[in-house]
């Protein structure tokens, strides 16, 4: 019987390898690509060596955003909430670091971490728990794995054209679910907006239609409060995956406890409060720009002629929102499927298989050519 090589996947698919005596070679289940055992070996020592350079990286990162931290405090936000103490709650936390692409997970101590979510990496080193900012709120997952991976299925039923290792129940199976970290702001935006605005009649006179309009200067000022303003606070995630997968129910937000984290990652935050701090007013600003422009009503047109917002930045908090994922490799190309974990709403690109699609452009074709000569000849 074959004997398993712990923890070793295919760099193609993700697939596990397993060492195929007949071939005396390391063999894909799923893709079925073939590797000498010294390739694989090397593949590995190399990311084991990454692994210390990934440790001392995330030292040094951990020092800077204590400086971050500080300084975006200056400049407005008041992040005096946030704290890394999370008491006895840490001694039954343990961290992970990936050498491949450098994200840094944190989970409970039952949890175990055998792969990367972000770039499928099969290795993920364990770390040092420290300097891990502690949450305020998270959203729990309310999907199950189980419902996850059936929507995953539903997602790919009718898709010809989708490799083997797409379709396989033990790749499903691989999702994860992640907590992707999250700033939270709160404040005021208060400011005032000018339009020139239209209303036009049209009319006969004699022979003659005549099209009267009327112009007019439109003002308005006001202001608005805004709490839990969300901002995705991790570069590996990409920014129109979360786009995509939003927006949360925020009744569904608790007081942050460790109690929901047995069975899931959670995904440190690597971009500060400051580098968040122009998404975050981008969203608040335009949130009041919007709400002045609804109250301009009755007009054929209207056109902004000038604005004027000033934001009065609160309160950041800290959040962790629930996340599955699904990542994979195919022909070189990486592939990630995220799915809100308290919706069920889904985002992921598929891949095609050349070799099906050809084969049943084919199946197709040869028909069509037979039935084209025929009528050519007729002709």
């Amino acid at each position: 019987m074959a004997e398993q090589i712990t923890n070793y996947q295919c760099p193609a698919c993700t697939g596990p390898l397993h060492y195929s005596e007949s071939l005396g070679k390391l063999k894909c289940d799923y893709c079925g690509t073939e590797y000498e055992v010294a390739e694989i070996e090397a593949m590995y020592a190399k990311k084991e060596e990454k692994s210390v350079e990934a440790q001392k990286k995330a030292e040094k990162e951990t020092e800077q955003k204590k400086q971050q931290q500080a300084k975006a405090a200056e400049e407005g936000w008041d992040t005096s909430d946030i704290s890394d103490n999370w008491g006895k709650d840490a001694a039954g936390m343990k961290s992970y670091n990936c050498p491949s692409c450098g994200a840094e997970l944190i989970c409970d101590e039952t949890t175990a971490a055998t792969s990367c979510p972000y770039c499928g990496n099969p290795t993920v080193v364990p770390g040092q728990f420290s300097g891990v900012l502690k949450p305020d709120y998270v959203i729990p997952f309310k999907v199950s794995k189980k419902e996850a991976i059936e929507k995953l299925k539903m997602h790919y039923k009718g898709r010809p054209y989708l490799p083997k290792s797409f379709k396989d129940d033990n790749h499903i199976e691989e999702i994860q679910g992640v907590y992707v970290p999250f700033w939270m702001f709160d404040g005021k935006a208060s400011g005032e907006a000018s339009y020139k605005a239209t209303t036009s009649k049209v009319y006969e006179k004699g022979d003659e239609e005549i099209t009267e309009t009327r112009h007019y200067e439109v003002s308005r000022a006001g202001s608005i409060g805004f709490e839990k303003i969300p901002v995705d606070a991790s570069s590996k995630m990409p920014d129109d995956h979360m786009d995509s997968i939003e927006p949360y129910d925020y009744s569904g937000l608790k007081a942050f406890s460790t109690a929901y984290l047995p069975g899931f990652l959670a995904d440190k935050y690597d971009v500060s409060v400051k580098d968040s701090q122009k998404r975050a007013d981008t969203r608040c600003a335009s949130t009041l720009e919007d709400a002045l422009r609804g109250t301009v009503t009755g007009y054929d047109s209207c056109t902004l002629e000038h604005k004027q917002i000033d934001l009065k930045r609160g309160k950041v908090h800290y959040a962790l929102l629930p996340v599955w994922m699904l990542h994979t490799k195919w022909n070189g190309q990486d592939f990630l499927f995220a799915m809100n974990g308290q919706t069920g709403k889904m985002v992921g690109d598929l891949p095609t298989s050349k070799g099906k699609f050809w084969g049943l452009f084919a199946a197709i074709a040869a028909p069509m050519t037979v039935v084209l000569t025929i009528i050519l000849m007729l002709s």
